[in-house]
């Protein structure tokens, strides 16, 4: 009889379901998921919306017009004394979003009411050594599973449903410096990732594990000298020993990969930003010190490095080359190329071939440069030796800092973290930028485990009275900055950009704000109460458009800023996210 009753239940589900009368059940993230989310509205499963990280959205309901009428739908805290800066871009699937917090937290929430689903708090252990502030920036859906990084080095899977622990593995040694902040990517099958902790002569790298077990299946270090590893046994080494590098100095070099990367399809290639080279004292390394200050395509099935292009050769005032490398098809003189764009910390804006690495342009988009007077045809930089910082060790007397440079950018970077927009229908990208310098000087350093590597003294400072802050418009096939707004605080958040003509950001003063694409007129803004330091997303949810954003000051400007931190002073600290939308009855008008 049990099983007669069994049998005829299920009889009755199947056949509702196949008479529509039931939902459709929810499925995990499939790799075409991932492949097609700039191009599927109702949910966003990547960092970056699409594994290119244009950051568009096709949603075209809200625009300049009517978003006047774009009202809170609700507010989610993050709770607790953990505050700090909230940097996480959320994802969003099958009506649950999954935002990271400031101190490694997870949570799941209802993206209908606000409501939480789940939390996770890594319970991280005394003595983590992040450089930037507790901030994580995000986290990666694949199958049933939700990845992201901790500070104490490690990677860790939950179960979207649940947030139950599927599998927790060891990036590196914590105590050595090593962290992870960034939102890793999935690709084939495999979750890449890179490691934090530049200011402490680690070895950056970018390494590749099964999503489902957590199992390395190939590491590349992008420091010469050091053998990657494929499948547990050693593969190739990066470059040759001593090729750029002198006497063991490779053995500390830096290079920390600790933005995270972007993924082409049409290419099949990952592409990763690197770090700044260990020490900040660059007389110490003489030579181009490769591949520190670079941008690198790897091959996602092995981990080799298929091409490399370095921004700043023997880099002396820590402008990372981290910054995102944005696929994009370039159009010029009635050609389309395959090509890239990032907008280095040094403050040029660089486009390159993407199939190969080969140079383009490079362009200036913050003003007063004055480490370099250009980049050549080759797309080197052309030094102002004039600008790199004293060598200590001909100091005179007593004194053991070398001569002192005012240079810029500062080393908080023409543009830093925050992560760039562009729109294939205005063919511009959107850079969040500052104007800033800085007064650094070197002094002497040796490697020790755990200790800050840096050999540097600076203070930042800005170079215009009315603002430091810039968001800029740019044509990448002409170099020009088409529109900017200018903030009296520097940016620190990432853009979002939509087929309704709107470009989305955030400012330390607490507003979220929309400006025309096409003209850099501010159309609307909100004020969440604390400083907006994250990246906006935005979806598609029963007939309405949402806009989502995580709010919380903080991040490095004010733990480095010096002088520039004062535009900031009083600023409330915070922990939430943001749900706003645009109701169906405005949507129609």
């Amino acid at each position: 009889m049990r099983m007669r009753t069994r049998f005829l239940a299920a009889v009755g589900v199947a056949a509702l379901v196949a008479g529509g009368a039931l939902p459709a059940m929810a499925q995990g993230v499939s790799e075409q998921d991932i492949i097609n989310d700039a191009k599927t509205p109702g949910d966003v499963v990547t960092y970056g919306l699409g594994p290119q990280a244009q950051r568009f959205s096709p949603l075209k309901t809200l625009n300049r017009d009517n978003i006047k009428s774009l009202v809170p739908a609700w507010s989610f805290s993050f709770g607790g004394e953990k505050q700090r800066g909230q940097e996480s871009q959320a994802l969003v699937k099958d009506g649950i979003i999954y935002v990271t917090g400031s101190y490694s937290r997870m949570y799941a929430i209802d993206s209908r009411t606000g409501e939480k689903k789940w939390e996770y708090d890594a319970r991280l252990p005394e003595g983590i050594l992040p450089c930037c502030d507790v901030v994580n920036r995000g986290a990666a859906l694949y199958k049933d599973n939700v990845y992201f990084g901790t500070l104490d080095a490690k990677l860790v899977a939950l179960n979207t449903k649940t947030g139950k622990v599927v599998w927790r593995k060891d990036i590196d040694d914590f105590k050595a410096g090593y962290s992870y902040t960034a939102a890793p990517i999935i690709v084939k099958g495999k979750i890449i990732t890179g490691v934090s902790g530049g200011e402490f002569g680690v070895i950056g790298r970018i390494e590749a594990r099964d999503a489902e077990t957590g199992e390395v299946v190939w590491k590349r270090p992008v420091i010469e000298g050091h053998m990657g590893e494929l499948n547990g046994k050693p593969s190739t080494m990066t470059g040759k020993v001593n090729e750029s590098w002198p006497g063991d100095m490779w053995k500390f070099g830096g290079g920390a990969t600790w933005l995270g990367g972007t993924y082409d399809p049409e290419t099949n290639l990952i592409y990763f930003g690197t770090g700044n080279p260990g020490p900040w004292n660059s007389w110490l390394r003489p030579g181009d010190n490769k591949w520190t200050s670079s941008r690198l395509a790897l091959n996602p099935d092995n981990g080799e490095i298929v091409w490399g292009f370095q921004t700043t050769p023997h880099d002396g005032w820590d402008f990372d080359g981290v910054n995102e490398f944005v696929p994009f098809d370039l159009n010029k003189g009635g050609k389309t190329i395959k090509a890239g764009a990032t907008a280095d910390r040094n403050g040029f804006f660089y486009v390159l071939d993407r199939t190969n690495g080969k140079f383009i342009s490079a362009t200036p988009f913050v003003e007063k440069i004055n480490w370099a007077k250009g980049i050549d045809e080759n797309g080197r930089p052309i030094y102002n030796e004039e600008n790199r910082p004293g060598d200590p060790s001909k100091a005179q007397g007593d004194d053991k800092k070398g001569k002192s440079v005012f240079a810029v950018p500062s080393f908080l970077g023409g543009k830093n973290w925050m992560p760039i927009g562009y729109s294939p229908d205005t063919k511009l990208f959107y850079v969040p930028s500052n104007e800033w310098g800085m007064d650094i000087w070197n002094e002497p350093v040796n490697y020790k485990k755990g200790a800050a590597y840096l050999g540097a003294g600076f203070t930042i400072k800005p170079v215009f009275d009315d603002h430091i802050g810039s968001l800029k418009a740019i044509d990448p096939a002409s170099g020009k900055v088409v529109w900017e707004y200018k903030n009296k605080a520097p940016l620190w958040a990432g853009v979002l950009t939509t087929a309704g003509n709107l470009v989305f950001t955030g400012t330390p003063e607490g507003f979220l704000k929309a400006f025309d694409a096409k003209t850099g007129e501010e159309v609307w803004k909100f004020q969440v109460g604390t400083g907006v330091v994250s990246s906006p997303i935005t979806w598609e949810q029963d007939g309405e458009q949402w806009v989502g954003v995580a709010a919380g000051w903080g991040g490095a400007v004010p733990l480095w800023g010096g002088e520039v931190a004062k535009s900031t002073a009083g600023i409330n600290q915070g922990g939430s996210f943001w749900a706003f939308k645009l109701p169906k009855t405005v949507a129609a008008r």
